[in-house]
Order: structure tokens, then C-alpha cells, then sequence
């Protein structure tokens, strides 16, 4: 390129001055010469030696090829450096397609993660870039073109003029089309993100819908407390937990139903435990003995008698003021004592067990206490019932939830093989008797 400015010059400087050729040559002849880069082409010598001043005209002339020379220059490495862009960004977005594919199976919850993958800058700010290199590229062809017109007697070489014009406007060519094509994969890309979004929000409201089907399926009773809790086999592992604890309590009632005809003994309908006393309260119907109500390990026995295989309601209320207790079975006070550990408040915190006497608070059961059978509408108050309220309960003619512990199906989990149905307890009384 600096050879064709040298060549240009001569032939330019050829028209209007003349070199001698060789001695005794007749007529004017032209002689181009190739002048290494960077020669001082200010000034020119005659056939005598003498150094002749450059016009006005070769002056300015020269002062535009100066700088149509550094435009080439800096227009090439443009161009170079354009190129170099253009290669990165199709390598990242050859990457960014890649990895896009491998990741197609993958279910992403983070929806506010960058989509493009691992490209260093959002398409939109590339394509702004490109353009403005290209404006500023137009912009100094239309610098050079006023710079010509204002030159006074001074021209442009039209091949130089036309090379530049076809340079710039083969890479606006390349500019526009790399801009049309980092515009197609952005809206590719934006498109493959809002179809990944929407396949992934199909799927969680999928298993939304399946979580709440399961869920109604499982609330399968018709109202919360309608359900029992079945214990068949006498062993150590099969039992229920109530998931709530007591306060501490002066007084309290516990009511349930019971259906066994386990033998000897129907084992223990519940315990209650708490830390330094397994057997804060307890009742349990072990080998031969009768029926047994225990408070801080301290015994009463019970005259009430359940293992006949039908469903029985019993209640017992306790009060540390002289350690009273009583006994009710069907909604009939068979019993009543006293010294039953008197002046001892019942401890909070504790563990209540269905189906199992704990040894420590929460565990290690004995098979040979295990309940066996059905019980179902365990309800806890702190305080002691009424007998009208008792013997509403047991006839079916009025329903009182436990103020401390309810029978709801939501409180009660089951464990080692231990089940939970349905039951209206009432109708089934009824068909039992």
C-alpha cells in the first residue's frame, strides 16, 4: 500500500516536472523511480544538483496522501480488530449453543440466570458496537471527501478514492450481516429460554396439581376426628404418637374408646412420659391384673372391664387436690379414689405414646404391655369433666374435643406397621351392639 502512495506521487510529480534521461537524449521522457518508504518527497532536484522548493499545490497534495496513508492504516487495523471480534463472538456463541443443547434435559429453577450461557456481553451491546464502528467509519470516508473538496487545485486519485469507497462498503457488507445474524441468534436464543420457562412452569404446576390430588385422596375421612388407629399384634415396634404435649396441669381427663379381646390383659391404651418419670401417667390392663390408672408411678386400680371385643367408651379424671380420681365406662362412674398421688402437678414437655408403656421418655416399649386392638377419639382435658358431659360423649349425643390434646387426624402419626381408617364410631357402636 505504501509502495502504490510512492508510485502515485511520481506519477503525479511526472506531469508537471521532468527528469533527465541520458546524456544527449533528445525530447522529454519520464522515468518512474521507486523511492523506499518514508523518503522525504518535499523537494526535488534538477539536472544541475540544485534543490528546488516544492509548490504550494505539491505541498497539499502531499499532506493528503499523508493522511490517506494513516486512514488505510488505521481503517486496516479496524478492520483486523473487527475480525478478531467477529471470530470471539462466533466462537462464544458456537460455545453458547453448545452448552445450551447439553443442558436442554436439565430443569432449571433459577429463571433469572443469564440464558445466553458463558458469552461475555449481551448480543444487543455487540450489535450497538459494530454499528458505531461502522458510523465512524462513514464518518471519516465523508471527512476525506469534504477534505478533497475544500483542497484548493487539488485532487484525488479516483483508484485510490474508489478502493476505499469499495473497502468501506464491503465491510458495512460484513458489518450488516454478522448485525442480521447476532440478531437472528438472539431472538433463537430468547425464544429456546421462553420455551424452557414455560415446560418447566407446565411441570410444577403439574406436580402441584398431583401433590393436592394426593393429598385429598389421603384426607380420605369425612371430618378430621373420624378415624381409628388399629394395633393388631402385640409387639414392640407397632404404636401411635400424639404429636402435641401437655402444659402443666393440676387436673385432667382423658377419654377414648376402645375395642380388644386381647387376652390376658388388654396392654396399654397410653402412656405419657416425661424426663426422670417414664410414667408421669399411664393406663394399662397388664397379665391378670385389673385395669390401672398411674400418675408420677403412684396406682390405682380401675373396676372397668373392656376385652370383650366390642367398642367401649372410658374416661378417667384425675386432680391433684387429695388425689381424686374416678372411672367411667359407657358414660357410667363405676369407680372413685383417692391418694392418687395428691399434690403432684402433672410435668409439661412430655411424650404421649398409643398403644405402648414407655420405659424412657418416648421408648424402649416391652411387647408384653403393647396394646393390642383398636382405639379411636383420644381426647385430653385439664381439667375434670362433668358427668352429664361424660355421659353425653358415650351415647353419642353430644362431641367435646380435648382443650389440651383433640383427636385430629393431622395430630395422630402411626409407626411400625400401625394404621389409620376411617371409622364413625358411633354407627359402628351401634352395629356392634
Amino acid at each position: 500500500m505504501r509502495a502504490l502512495f510512492v508510485a502515485l506521487l511520481l506519477l503525479y510529480a511526472s506531469g508537471s516536472g521532468k527528469v533527465a534521461g541520458a546524456s544527449g537524449a533528445k525530447g522529454n521522457r519520464f522515468v518512474c523511480t521507486a523511492v523506499p518508504a518514508g523518503t522525504d518527497l518535499s523537494c526535488s532536484v534538477d539536472t544541475s544538483g540544485r534543490v528546488q522548493s516544492t509548490s504550494p499545490q505539491e505541498e497539499e497534495l502531499r499532506n493528503i496522501i499523508i493522511q490517506l496513508r494513516e486512514t488505510i492504516l488505521q481503517q486496516k487495523e479496524t478492520i483486523v480488530s473487527q475480525q478478531g471480534t467477529i471470530k470471539e463472538l462466533n466462537s462464544k456463541l458456537a460455545r453458547c449453543e453448545a452448552d445450551a443443547k447439553s443442558r436442554g434435559s436439565a430443569r432449571r429453577k433459577d429463571y433469572s440466570k443469564n440464558t445466553m450461557g458463558d458469552l461475555p456481553r449481551d448480543p444487543t451491546e455487540t450489535v450497538e458496537q459494530l454499528g458505531k464502528t461502522m458510523q465512524s467509519l462513514k464518518d471519516r470516508l465523508e471527512s476525506l471527501e469534504q477534505l478533497r473538496a475544500n483542497t484548493s487545485g487539488g485532487t484525488l486519485p479516483n483508484d485510490l478514492r474508489d478502493l476505499l469507497k469499495h473497502r468501506l462498503t464491503d465491510l458495512e457488507s460484513q458489518l450488516l450481516t454478522r448485525v442480521t445474524e447476532l440478531e437472528e441468534e438472539k431472538s433463537q436464543l430468547y425464544n429456546e429460554t421462553t420455551a424452557h420457562r414455560q415446560r418447566t412452569e407446565n411441570t410444577l404446576n403439574s406436580l402441584l396439581e398431583r401433590i393436592t390430588e394426593l393429598e385429598k385422596s389421603n384426607s380420605a375421612f369425612k371430618s378430621p376426628e373420624d378415624f381409628k388407629v388399629s394395633l393388631p399384634l402385640r409387639t414392640n415396634y407397632l404404636y401411635g404418637r400424639i404429636k402435641k404435649s401437655l402444659p402443666e396441669m393440676y387436673a385432667f381427663t382423658v377419654c377414648m374408646w376402645l375395642k380388644s379381646s386381647a387376652s390376658p390383659g388388654i396392654g396399654t391404651p397410653f402412656s405419657y412420659g416425661v424426663p426422670g418419670q417414664a410414667n408421669e401417667i399411664v393406663l394399662i390392663e397388664w397379665g391378670n391384673s385389673p385395669m390401672e390408672l398411674l400418675v408420677n408411678d403412684k396406682v390405682a386400680q380401675l373396676p372397668l372391664s373392656v376385652s370383650d371385643g366390642r367398642w367401649h367408651h372410658i374416661c378417667v379424671t384425675w386432680t391433684t387436690r387429695d388425689g381424686f380420681w374416678e372411672a367411667y365406662q359407657d358414660g357410667e362412674r363405676l369407680g372413685t379414689g383417692e391418694n392418687l398421688a395428691p399434690w403432684h402437678p402433672i410435668k409439661p414437655g412430655g411424650v404421649i405414646i398409643l398403644g405402648q408403656e414407655q420405659d424412657i421418655v418416648g421408648g424402649r416399649f416391652d411387647a408384653t404391655q403393647a396394646f393390642v386392638g383398636e382405639l379411636s377419639h383420644f381426647n385430653m382435658w385439664d381439667r375434670v369433666l362433668r358427668p352429664i358431659d361424660i355421659s353425653a360423649m358415650a351415647n353419642c349425643s353430644a362431641y367435646m374435643p380435648g382443650n389440651v390434646v383433640p383427636w385430629v387426624d393431622v395430630n395422630v402419626e402411626v409407626f411400625g406397621g400401625a394404621t389409620k381408617a376411617a371409622l364413625e364410631i358411633c354407627e359402628d357402636r351401634l352395629f356392634d351392639s
